[in-house]
């Protein structure tokens, strides 16, 4: 699957910030609950988005090998009073302007270690570009604020997640991918709203040896279609199956029991 280029991914990050700060000064309030990750609220989502965005950018920076642990990173926890709006979206700001920094500067195919997949900077840019891309998503939400995204940026995150589940199942990282098989199951995911160039459609087989993908307009036990930005939120479990634009068609439970297992991160 091709991918999209380095700078488009460290520009996108640029305005993911920028957009996730808005919402920060928005005057909402920072104590609010974020429906779709419960156990957070709007300031603890910012401060571990801004966290894993610090780093990403300490791995690229020292061109680590190996793991560095979160706690080791200056700043990570994001500034020290909590409740400060303005507080949080200057450390926002230097983060991602800091992180965009050592990405660019690094380039694509700088190694450094990763938890999955290619072990170079360029597999940062890009999980970081779908990582604040789906939780500025989820501070909208919390927000009642207006969300959008590029298609070109909603279609490369599903061939991204994709991706990520074919390789946490053949790892064996997380136990619940092991359940995503079955003799004859399968899943078409439809956007009905973009240029046919952008082809956004999926057939994900989940065969008796696994997970199988590729883009392309094919039969399916079950189909999910709708507007590309619903219907990445959907399949990131954002928003639910029955959302306005949404309609699932064929048997929904194969849909339901992807849902279920696929929720690592």
């Amino acid at each position: 699957m091709t991918l999209l280029a380095h700078d488009r991914y460290c520009d996108e990050i640029a305005h993911q910030v920028d957009r996730l700060r808005a919402v920060v000064t928005s005057g909402t309030d920072l104590s609010a609950t974020v429906p779709t990750c419960p156990d957070w609220s709007l300031e603890d989502l910012v401060r571990h988005m801004g966290g894993a965005l610090r780093w990403v950018d300490t791995l690229v920076r020292s061109r680590a090998q190996e793991n560095i642990p979160e706690e080791r990173i200056p700043l990570a926890a994001g500034p020290g009073e909590r409740g400060d709006a303005a507080a949080l979206d200057k450390w926002l700001a230097e983060t991602g302007e800091r992180v965009v920094e050592a990405l660019r500067e690094a380039g694509p195919d700088t190694s450094v270690w990763t938890w999955a997949g290619t072990a170079d900077s360029g597999f940062w840019a890009r999980r970081m570009t779908h990582e604040i891309t789906v939780h500025r998503a989820d501070a909208a939400l919390a927000a009642g604020l207006p969300y959008e995204v590029a298609p070109e940026i909603a279609a490369d995150a599903v061939d991204e997640w994709l991706q990520l589940v074919e390789w946490v199942q053949r790892s064996g990282a997380h136990p619940a991918a092991q359940e995503l098989r079955g003799p004859g199951h399968s899943i078409h995911l439809h956007a009905t709203d973009t240029d046919p160039a952008l082809n956004a459609e999926w057939l994900i087989e989940l065969g008796e040896e696994g997970v199988g993908w590729r883009r392309g307009h094919e039969k399916a036990t079950v189909a999910l279609r709708g507007p590309l930005t619903p219907l990445l939120l959907a399949f990131y479990r954002r928003l639910p199956l029955d959302a306005p634009g949404l309609e699932v068609l064929g048997e929904r439970e194969v849909l339901e029991f992807w849902l279920e297992r696929a929720t690592f991160g």
